[in-house]
Order: structure tokens, then sequence, then C-alpha cells
């Protein structure tokens, strides 16, 4: 036998009982078994199956059938050759157990695929979408739907996921908002890692886990306009400080994957950016996973004008470090013709492949290419009882009161009448919202069917749509019309308003209107549903506006006009029950908002964490305001109000002044006031008043979330150390600077009591 075919035989023979013993927790662990067990599979590759384990392909096609397009046929050879390391939208445990098979039966070093999908908020079972989900401000609970949605996918036959979205957003009009944690770093950061730690588990190789993946490096929430994969202007500062920190914090949980980003910044692509890639994530963070591109980003160099052509944006991404092409084409031209010309070094692949190899090592891949595809597993998990349980408790955590006047709110069980209104009254599939995976259409409880559930047949439901809301076909990929014109169900909206105690009603957006591409130069209730507001009032002014969206909404109009307001967002699966919860008093709602809410799409884009510029807030025209009206929120971040009511005591500092990697202790007294046992989250900012770079007036650096009954109170406490205090400062590093610093707290970014202390280095 030839020695190479033999090392070969050895290395399928041995990997099993390897796997076995190596395996680690996080992919920047690195196990010397894994390690050279990886050097021993990159000396038996040529350079074409190198490249190959740096090409994802989309799996639009049956790879086991017999494909009619030229494209499918060219597809399933290269995977029978071993030329593709990676699949994306290959799903059930059928499907890729099959694609894996022509892998493993066809392929001569038999390197098994990996599955990728874009698993956002849930797989089957959906939980509110990431904005929504990151208004409960409840680490566990994320950690706990990352962990359900994980356990699905795999069962699924997925190993890898395209979330949690980590980009830091402060603008409205970005339809891509509602996938991440809103408009604070440090929010983003500890939200991302709890989502993380969901799909991660403590082990990539336990069966239910998946493989996470960081994204977008870096600023694609800062895209000009608000609108989708536009050009990013920002400097160094803004980039480190605000931009980078939730990537800062991913790569140090272990995050086995990063995704780059479709934008440029200052001129240079994130998809080509060595500074990005190589310098800092690779080399001053010490990653050891992989990068994958954005769909098509490699190509997408060209019609940014940064590449002429495949072979060069093949060798700018490569070098740049951009381990893995999705779906752009480009390494599987480019790659070895670049190596054989010399015009780059083997090594570059090298590199990629061994990163890629290590993320399949800790799934267990090598030891069990088929282990995530077990029909029977599959059947058992999928829309299990305890996820849509999980589904509910979650999503009415997510729920923010807005606003409560006269205490509307929660509504009594013995109401005699109630209308509910709105297009999305009894809609089952906007709830679902965008990014929805595996999700069954119109497969989410309805607001109607939740109330339904509550008041049963004790109360008369009177119901009306009275508008539509889109028009026409509706998908992922589909230009959404919006109905602006049709008015034709006002009428029968009117006289269920007119016969009913209090009224429900039901607006916002459609779940296509937010997402990727859906970018708007509007941010209010879109077409005709302020009209059918307005037509309901005249009526009856007892309305509770149930808001469902995926972005912020300019409310100015509808919070002059109503009583109360829910904010409930795009929830998921149990939507409806979980809204019903809230409305009727079975959960006192405890959401916060993760983003402000602004007062007109002009204010855009908005956020709390502003700096105060050389001319800050006055009575002079002279400053940094507007002309027409106000420069702050509507509804400010961090903002939520409960069916019962929190009262804070005096701040206690521990010491007015600490120094070197000493800390000082903050504590302050909470009270329930009210009548009913609530949940308040308690939030610490602070604000450095002189640094070497300007910092913003505040920024959330802490919170704790309490639980209190009746009359009792709680002692709340943060430790405030250097950590707390760093920056990206003038000296290029990060470090607490000496000087003095504000400490604020409160129950949102604006009500917030303040104290001051010193630091010394």
């Amino acid at each position: 036998m030839n020695i190479k075919y033999l090392k070969i035989a050895l290395f399928l023979l041995i990997t099993p009982v390897i796997q076995m013993t190596a395996q680690t927790q996080g992919i920047n662990d690195l196990d010397p078994v894994i390690e050279h067990k990886i050097d021993s599979i990159l000396e038996l590759m040529t350079v074409k199956e190198k490249v190959g384990q740096m090409v994802q392909y989309n799996g639009s096609f049956d790879v086991t059938g017999a494909p009619s397009d030229i494209d499918s046929k060219t597809k399933l050879e290269k995977l029978k050759n071993g030329e593709v390391g990676s699949m994306l939208n290959v799903l059930t445990s059928k499907a890729t157990r099959e694609a894996q098979q022509v892998v493993m039966e066809h392929s001569r070093l038999k390197i098994p695929l990996l599955f990728g999908y874009d698993v956002i908020h849930g797989y089957k079972t959906m939980f509110p979408v990431p904005l929504g989900e990151s208004a409960s401000w409840d680490l566990e609970a994320m950690k706990l739907s990352a962990s359900i949605a994980a356990k699905e996918t795999a069962a699924a036959g997925v190993h890898w996921t395209f979330a949690p979205m980590i980009d830091v957003s402060r603008d409205a009009r970005w339809g891509r908002i509602m996938e991440g944690a809103g408009e604070d770093p440090y929010l983003n950061s500890v939200i991302g890692v709890a989502r993380i730690k969901g799909f991660q588990g403590g082990d990539l190789a336990d069966i239910a886990t998946i493989a996470a993946c960081a994204k977008h490096f870096a600023g694609y929430g800062f895209a000009e306009a608000g609108r989708d994969y536009n050009t990013v202007n920002v400097g160094e500062s803004e980039l480190q400080n605000a931009i980078l920190m939730p990537f800062k914090a991913a790569s140090e949980a272990g995050v086995a994957t990063f995704m780059n980003s479709f934008n440029e910044i200052d001129g240079v692509p994130s998809t080509a950016s060595n500074y990005l890639q190589r310098d800092l994530l690779k080399g001053d963070w010490d990653y050891k996973g992989f990068m994958v591109s954005d769909w098509g980003s490699i190509a997408e160099l060209i019609s940014h004008g940064y590449a002429k052509d495949k072979m060069q944006a093949g060798e700018l991404a490569v070098v740049a470090g951009s381990d893995m092409d999705m779906e752009g084409r480009v390494y599987e031209e480019a790659l070895e013709p670049l190596v054989a010309e010399n015009k780059i070094e083997e090594a570059l692949l090298d590199d990629a492949v061994r990163r890629i190899l290590r993320v399949k090592f800790h799934l267990g891949l090598f030891e069990d290419p088929y282990k995530y595809s077990d029909a029977q597993r599959e059947k058992e998990v999928l829309l299990a009882k305890e996820h849509l349980e999980a589904a509910r408790d979650i999503a009415r955590k997510s729920i923010v009161l807005l606003k409560n006047e006269s205490e509307v709110l929660p509504l009594k069980k013995d109401v005699k009448s109630i209308a509910v209104i709105g297009p999305l009254a009894d809609d089952t599939d906007s709830p679902l919202g965008n990014w929805r995976a595996q999700a069954d259409k119109n497969s989410a409880v309805s607001v109607l069917e939740g109330i339904k559930n509550v008041v049963g047949n004790n109360a008369q439901i009177n119901y009306a749509k009275g508008a539509d809301l889109g028009m026409g076909e509706r998908s992922f990929l589909m230009p959404l019309t919006i109905n602006e014109t049709d008015t034709s169900g006002f009428t029968e909206a009117v006289a269920a308003a007119e016969n009913s105690e209090v009224v429900v009603m039901v607006l916002g957006e459609d779940a296509f209107q937010t997402g990727e591409g859906r970018s708007q130069t509007g941010i209010q209730l879109r077409g005709v549903q302020q009209e059918l507001l307005d037509a309901v009032l005249e009526v009856n002014d007892n309305i509770v506006l149930v808001l469902m969206n995926g972005r912020p909404l300019d409310l100015s109009k509808p919070n002059e006009q109503v009583p109360a307001i829910l904010e409930t967002w795009f929830l998921g699966s149990e939507a409806g029950n979980a809204i019903a919860d809230v409305l009727f008093g079975d959960y006192n709602p405890s959401g916060k908002l993760p983003v402000s809410f602004p007062r007109n799409v002009g204010q855009e884009p908005l956020y709390y964490n502003q700096k105060n510029t050389g001319r800050p807030s006055s009575t002079m025209v002279t400053y940094s305001g507007y002309q027409d009206g106000s420069r702050e929120a509507l509804f400010p971040f961090g903002y939520g109000l409960s069916y019962t009511t929190f009262e804070y005591g005096k701040l206690q500092l521990s010491a007015s002044e600490f120094s070197g990697d000493s800390s000082i202790e903050l504590s302050v007294k909470i009270t329930n006031t009210g009548n009913v046992a609530g949940k308040e989250t308690v939030q610490l900012y602070i604000h450095d008043l002189v640094a070497s770079r300007t910092r913003p007036v505040k920024e959330l650096r802490d919170f704790r979330q309490v639980t209190l009954e009746p009359g009792a109170t709680q002692t709340v406490s943060f430790t405030i150390s250097p950590k707390t205090l760093a920056f990206y400062t003038a000296n290029r590093v990060w470090e607490a600077e000496a000087g003095e610093f504000d400490v604020m707290i409160g129950g949102n970014s604006v009500d917030l009591q303040k104290a001051t202390f010193q630091y010394k280095n």
C-alpha cells in the first residue's frame, strides 16, 4: 500500500479514540491532541482539498437525487471530490445524513461537512425576535431560549447557527435592528455572551449544542442613513468603544465562529480588512475559531470597487483573514491558481483550514459524522411542550409597558365586553417575526386567541380587523406592499368599539417590514393604521394600544391619544398567550427598552449615550438641538413601567475614591411601594468627566434584576473596579484613566440619581 494512503487509513481508524479523549470547552482552549490531528490531516491534503474546506455552498438541491441542472451536478461532483467544506440550508436529519454520506462515501479524506443555518430566534419553536427578547434584560432567559433553539437545530441535523448578531445599532430606520440587542455596547456584550453560552453550552461535542457565530464584524449597524449594506464612516474611538466591545466579549467567551460584514469602514470593505481580521481578531485577541464571509461578500469586493475580478477578490479576502467563502464562488476559482502562481502563500490556506477543522473536531464530527442526523430525536425534540412553555414565559418577560394612565391595565377579568381591533389582532403569522427559521406559517397564537383563552365565555369579544396592513405575497425576499388606501373595514371596527367597554387595538408592523434589506425612511404606523386609530377614538377612548413591531416606532401621536401602550415586539410561537397574560395581570410586565424610541424619524440615529459636544443642552438658539422639536427620546433607553411602583433609596458609596486595582462598592435600597409583586431592573451608569478621548454623558456598565413583594425592600449592590471605568484611550489601549467620575443609578437612562467618586492610577 502507498505510504500516503496508509496514513489516511490509520487516521480514519484512530480518529474515534482520539476524539473521545479530546473534548475541550471553548474554541480558544487548544487541545494538543486535536492540534496534532489537524497537523496530520493538513499533511495529507492537496491544495484543492484545502480550498474545498474553505468553500460553503447553499444546499438548495437534492444531493442524492438526479439533479437536472448543470450547477447542481457540479455541486454534487465537488462534494464527492472533497471540494466543499460546509453547506448551509440543508435541513432535517434525513437531508443532512444524505449529504454527509456523499462526502463520507466518496471523498478521499472523508472530512465531514459542517451544516449551517440562520437560527436567529428559534428553529421550530419561535422565541421573541432578538431586539424584543433583549427587552427582558434577563440573561438567563436569553441563554435558555438559545439553548432550546440549539437543541431543536441539532436534532434537525444542523451543526452551526449564524447568530447571535451583536451589532450595536442606533438607527430605527435600519431594518436589521430587530436582529440584535439595540443601541448599547455593554448590553450587546452581555446578551451576546448569554446567547453564545446558550447555543454552545459547556461542550460543543454535546449532542444538544451547536456552534455559534458572532456577526457582523464589524460596523454593520452603523450604516449611513440606516440603509442596509451601506457605507460606514467611524473614527477609531467609535469603532473601539462602541462597535467592537461586544465582539471582544464574544471572542473571550469562546464563540466558535465569526462572520464579517457587508459594509466598508473608511474605504475598506470589512471582508478584506486586514486590521479587523488579522491584526485585531486573530492577532491582538488571539482568537482560534474561523471567520466566514457573509453571503457572497467576497465576490462583492468587485461591486465595492475594491477588487477588479474574482482573482483579486480572493487574494484580498484570504490575505485579510476570511477563512470560508459563503456562496461567493470566489475561493473555489481563485485560490488554487493564486497558490500555483506564488501570489499567496499556501500557509494562508493552512491557517484557514486549521481553524475550520478545529471547529469540526470540537463538534465531534470526526468521531461520528452522522451524530446529529437522528430522525427519532428530531421527531421528539421539535416543538416539545416544555419548549413552548419556555417560549411563553420568555415572551411575556420581553413585553414593555410604555404607558398606563389611570391604571387602565391590567384589564379586569370581569369586564363584560372587549373590542379587539386591528390588522394584527388575529394575525397568527406576524408574531413569528422575520428570520423565522423553520417555524410553520400561521403557527403563532394571535392576540385575539390569547384574550379568548383568558376570558372564555365570560365576556363578549367584538373583533374587527379594521384594515389590512400588508397586501400581496409575503416572504423574506419579496418587497412588502403596504395598504395605503383601503378603509372599507373601518365601519365594522368603529361599531365594535362603540359596543365595548374597552378596546384592545393591535397595530404596528408586518413581520416582513423589519429584517435584512427592510430599511425604511418612515417609522410611524404605516398605511391606514393611524386613520383607523383616529376613527375608533371618536367612539371609545378607553384604548389599550398593543404594538407589534421589530424596530422603534414614532409613537408621538398615539402617545397623546391613548391611555395605555404595550410594546410587544414579535414574540414568537406563544405571542398571544403571553400578551394576554400581561393584559389581564397574570404577569406583571418588567421589560425595559434596549433602544430609544424617538419623537420623530428626524432624530435618527438616536441613542442615550451621546456626547455633550461643545454646546450641550441650553435654552439658547445656538446649541446642539433642533429648532422644531426636542432632542430627547419619547421613551428612553432602559425605560419600562410596571403594575407596581419602585422607590430608590439614597446611593451609598463605600469610599469616595479608590486607586490601582482596588474597587469600591455602591449600594441602594429598592422598595416595592405598590400593591403587587414586581421585577425591577436596576441600572448603573458611569460618566467619565474628563478623559483623553471625549466620553458619553452616561454609559451603562452594569445592572441587576430584583423581584419584590409589595412593601418589601432589598439592598442592591454593585462593585466599581478599574474594569468598570476602562475604555479605549488615546494611548490606544483599554484602560481606566485617573479622574473624577459620576455614577448613576435608576430604573432607566433618564430618571437617575447621582454620586461622585475619584479614581487614581
